[in-house]
């Protein structure tokens, strides 16, 4: 059951990114070294947007087949980065939805359009440096404009709070590896964790990303301005929690005013 709201639920993403993209000025073929990159050449938050659920898709598809062969590890790793693609499509989406551009969002688009080396023909010979964005910032932005019925510092110590469960996976800590030494007798798992302890654990959390990501594509198409497209996505987003026995509010505060 579970496996086919995940196909759904991709499907449809898949359908509103293709929808969305074609909203945007495409990419322009620019000239880097003997050849030439595809770039958005208007760099606007809306093309921001499009590439940053292009990530969540994809990483939704990569997270999936991980759980499926037992890869927990790398899952969480996995979710750690989704976790940070859905902060990001919502620091976007909330500036135009809610009208509240600040120099954060500008120094971010920035950042995210520049190009990763300023010598096409040597890596390491490249002066440019990307600016890192600060992500205790994007995350007090996102609690200051969400109305969760937690205050704003609260609502920022959850988010990172779970964006600190996830960095023991990215980086290798000590109380994630040993989730990897299980069984009878106890060894490390090396080829996959199917069967673990922790199984159950990381099969429920994926839905969770899910979830999330479906929030993603509903403030992004409010962000579009396709009001279809929002009230579709925000219709199915009720149904997928519904079908895991969850009873979370529909539509979420402040999205249809």
């Amino acid at each position: 059951m579970i496996d086919e709201a995940y196909d759904k639920t991709l499907r449809n993403m898949e359908k509103c990114h293709r929808l969305l993209a074609a909203s945007v000025p495409p990419p322009q073929a620019v000239p880097r070294g003997d050849g030439f990159v595809l770039r958005y050449s208007e760099c606007n938050v809306h093309q921001a947007l499009v590439q940053k659920l292009a990530r969540v898709v994809s990483g939704l598809h990569s997270a999936r087949l991980l759980l499926t062969h037992g890869f927990f590890q790398e899952q969480g790793a996995l979710q750690r980065m989704l976790d940070e693609f859905n902060e990001d499509i919502l620091f976007l989406a909330y500036s135009v939805v809610v009208g509240d551009t600040t120099k954060l969002h500008q120094d971010y688009l920035e950042a995210f359009f520049q190009g990763e080396f300023d010598d096409p023909t040597s890596a390491i010979n490249s002066t440019q440096k990307r600016p890192m964005m600060s992500r205790q910032k994007i995350r007090a932005y996102l609690a200051r404009i969400e109305e969760s019925g937690l205050d704003p510092s609260r609502a920022a110590d959850v988010m990172r709070t779970i964006n600190k469960t996830y960095s023991g996976f990215v980086h290798g800590a000590s109380p994630q590896i040993m989730e990897m030494y299980d069984g009878d007798p106890p060894h490390f798992h090396l080829s996959g964790m199917l069967g673990t302890t922790f199984a159950n654990d990381h099969r429920n959390d994926l839905w969770n990303q899910f979830y999330r990501s479906i929030a993603s594509f509903v403030w992004s198409a409010k962000a579009f301005g396709d009001e279809v497209m929002c009230e579709s996505i925000l219709q199915f987003q009720g149904e997928f929690a519904k079908a895991n026995g969850e009873t979370y509010a529909h539509p979420p505060d402040g999205l249809r005013r």
